[in-house]
């Protein structure tokens, strides 16, 4: 019969496997793995932790983090787009198209948002929690670049709120 799908002989195919605990960073010529570090591997230009992840040709994932209170600085990027998905912690972002639209969206966990290159933006996290994002860069964040983030006049003054 076409299209029929035999469970049982998928199940006993002979398939070479290997199991990674959650617990362990990996690496081999397919995949890669990585547990999100707890520490700051670096710190962003626009002032936030950065906990680097993983890259591929496509884009590179990383987690950024602001501290409860803080304000980052405004900036922009150059040559990518970022998607940012929020995991934990309130605050808001602001951004701004070339165009000089812009809007103020409120930050709460599994919100998704888009950062197109070159729209101007800046980010808060309220008072109660720290603000912790997980963001695809397309393509890869350029680390050879020191001129990829450029500051740009901030929309909240850069204090603790």
């Amino acid at each position: 019969m076409a299209g029929y799908f035999d469970q049982n002989l998928y199940f006993n195919l002979k398939v070479k496997e290997h199991k990674v605990k959650c617990n362990q960073n990996q690496r081999n010529l397919k995949f890669t793995s990585r547990k999100l570090p707890t520490d700051a591997d670096t710190i962003a230009p626009d002032g936030s932790e950065v906990r680097l992840l993983l890259t591929l040709s496509g884009g590179s994932v990383a987690s950024f983090r602001l501290k409860k209170g803080e304000i980052s600085k405004a900036g922009v990027h150059k040559t990518v787009d970022e998607i940012w998905y929020i995991l934990n912690g309130h605050g808001e972002i602001w951004r701004q198209a070339a165009d000089n639209s812009s809007e103020i969206t409120e930050l709460c966990p599994d919100l998704c948002l888009t950062i197109p290159v070159g729209t101007h933006f800046q980010f808060r996290a309220y008072e109660s929690a720290d603000l912790s994002v997980v963001a695809v860069t397309m393509p890869p964040w350029p680390t050879d670049s020191k001129d990829e983030w450029v500051e740009v006049t901030p929309y909240w003054p850069e204090v603790t709120i």
